[in-house]
């Protein structure tokens, strides 16, 4: 059985990433308690084979290294024992627990479905791997381990409270809200409890009623971290970004393992961002690139990073390297001119992006090397890579084609960045091809007269709570039916549900002869051919924003891309309409369509 999984095809978001999620999961398989459990089914084989009591004292070691901390040296002892006995339960069991805690969670996983395959009735490996199967996503595989575990051991409250949040990342708030409301009458001072029941009601966006029920799980244990960490999480979008910040610090040294304090940094550094305390909120962004979190994205390149304290960057070759969503490449591409300008003509600028972009990249910046990155996952993690730069190698010899040193895209903002000061005054930074925008402009003609509008209303990634930053099509029903206006669908995915419903309405959205997911230089051209393109911070606005296109921009009351401004300095030309609260956007599109009324009638 294969212990490194590897995703040729690992997906590109189309969102921001990186975002904070709630911490309602409980239960932990390197616990004082579950260790006593397996050295407990250790002494309990009694067979008298040599071997058999060698692999016993060896796991045995394993599960002391376990205790200590040491889980590579857990991780080495169960190997050892498998490279005999692969059909040794204890072994994969203890072997998953060292992956899962040394944050190696594919491989984890594939360990936890060896020990349950090898003892299927081991009630203590379905919860270890419900849990592990939730944290990843499998949320059907979750519910059916965790029920599993709690008909052997019904009432179980760690096991109740992580079903309760499969339940909720499956957005069946109603079922999980039972769940927790039983247990809650049986075991009323528990504090994981509460503190789900709080992330149940964050998770769809109410965040003023979710307070009362961290409130609730801290006043209980006023030392539990997750519950800090997710009234923090709540405390921003309701405007208490001093408190957010107190109950972040506060959070920080509770954490239960390194995934979680990494996470609680990432919150930190993106409420210090929000408060506009842009140095030390760029700073400690860093955290997005910790081995720690899963999701950070590690890359693969043959040269140092550069460290912008100790070494001037003029005349170097330079590789950038962009990360996480589309729309982030969008926000933190803004800093390349000026990275361009610092290396000047005797060095050299190499810039990965998203394939997608290549074409509208190296037209901006056409001093530049411009290629794509790729990413495979490896043992679970987000690993990019960037070949073209390996073909340049091969055409201009090792030394030729080599860079000097690397960055990553977004770390540029921490070196450029460091006050409102320092954002360019500009329509946007991208330079669409002027050919197409010709093209588009012409297609426009052909539809009528009227204020040519371009609608986006929705991320391509809905899954957890990025639902709650999006508003349902049917409310977009004043901005649609805006008289003296064409409506254009800028909407990438299968959207026919939507417009039909539109058209049914009497709506008219008109959608390009192009993929709105893939050819990204002519949606570009196409959104700078348009009188105004609307929507959502995604990453089709971000695009228009960032090429110079007239946009209007609905926020949540989280963005921290405001930056403590009522509008977004990476495009200080854009339009910006708050919700003011997730359940707040029939007013921002309200004053979304008062103001396209206005712009018709002043003749656009």
């Amino acid at each position: 059985m294969s212990v490194l999984a590897a995703d040729p095809s690992a997906p590109q978001e189309e969102a921001h990433a990186l975002m904070p999620v709630a911490q309602g999961g409980a239960g932990d398989a390197a616990s004082p308690e579950a260790i006593r459990r397996l050295s407990k089914a250790l002494a309990g084989d009694r067979t008298s084979i040599k071997a058999q009591k060698k692999a016993i004292e060896t796991l045995k070691a394993a599960l002391a290294s376990v205790r200590m901390g040491d889980y590579a040296g857990g991780a080495n002892r169960a190997l050892h024992v498998l490279k005999t006995d692969e059909r040794n339960a204890l072994a994969w069991h203890v072997l998953a627990i060292c992956r899962e805690k040394s944050g190696h969670l594919s491989n984890a996983l594939t360990a936890y479905e060896a020990a349950l395959a090898l003892h299927p009735e081991n009630p203590d490996i379905a919860h270890d791997l419900g849990r592990l199967a939730q944290r990843l996503g499998h949320l059907e595989i979750a519910e059916k381990l965790l029920l599993k575990f709690l008909n052997a051991n019904p009432g179980h409250i760690e096991g109740v409270n992580n079903l309760a949040c499969v339940m909720r990342d499956q957005k069946r708030y109603d079922d999980a809200i039972e769940l927790l409301r039983e247990m809650i009458q049986i075991e009323p001072t528990d504090p994981t409890l509460w503190n789900t029941l709080g992330t149940v009601l964050s998770d769809q966006g109410q965040m003023a009623q979710s307070m009362t029920f961290f409130d609730e799980s801290l006043r209980i244990d006023p030392t539990f971290a997750k519950a800090r960490y997710n009234r923090a999480n709540a405390r921003q979008p309701l405007g208490d970004h001093e408190g957010a910040l107190e109950d972040l610090d506060a959070a920080i040294p509770g954490a239960e393992g390194p995934y979680e304090a990494a996470m609680m940094v990432m919150a930190k550094a993106l409420t210090l961002m929000g408060m506009g305390r842009l140095k030390e909120g760029f700073e400690t962004y860093e955290i997005r690139l910790d081995p720690d979190l899963t999701e950070a994205m590690h890359v693969l390149v043959d040269c140092p990073r550069w460290d912008p304290k100790t070494e001037d960057v003029a005349g170097k070759r330079l590789l950038v390297v962009g990360e996480q969503g589309i729309a982030d490449e969008m926000v933190f591409g803004t800093v390349l001119p000026d990275i361009v300008e610092a290396v000047g003509p005797t060095g050299k600028v190499f810039i990965a992006v998203e394939p997608r972009l290549v074409e509208l990249y190296q037209r901006t910046f056409p001093t530049a090397v411009v290629g794509g990155h790729r990413a495979v996952r490896i043992e679970g993690r987000l690993t990019r890579f960037v070949p073209f730069m390996e073909e340049i190698a091969e055409q201009d010899g090792p030394d030729g084609g080599k860079a000097d040193c690397w960055v990553p895209m977004a770390s540029l903002a921490a070196v450029y960045r460091q006050d409102l000061s320092d954002f360019p005054d500009r329509d946007g930074y991208l330079v669409p091809d002027p050919a197409k925008v010709a093209h588009w402009k012409a297609e426009l003609e052909k539809l009528g007269p009227g204020l040519k509008v371009g609608l986006h209303w929705k991320s391509s990634v809905l899954t957890g709570v990025r639902a709650r930053y999006f508003s349902n099509f049917e409310r977009w029903a004043p901005v649609l039916t805006a008289p003296g206006c064409v409506m254009v669908n800028l909407q990438c995915g299968d959207v026919s549900d939507d417009l039909a419903a539109a058209e049914a309405a009497g709506a008219r959205i008109w959608t390009p002869p192009i993929n709105l997911k893939d050819d990204l230089d002519d949606l570009a051209a196409l959104s700078n051919a348009l009188d105004l393109v609307i929507g959502p911070g995604i990453a089709g606005t971000n695009m228009a924003a960032a090429s110079g296109a007239r946009t209007w921009l609905i926020h949540a009351p989280d963005d921290w891309h405001l930056l403590a401004t009522d509008r977004y300095p990476f495009y200080p030309r854009v339009r910006t309409f708050a919700t003011g609260g997730f359940d707040g956007w029939p007013r921002a599109i309200a004053e979304v369509r008062a103001a396209l009324d206005q712009v018709v009638k002043s003749g656009f």
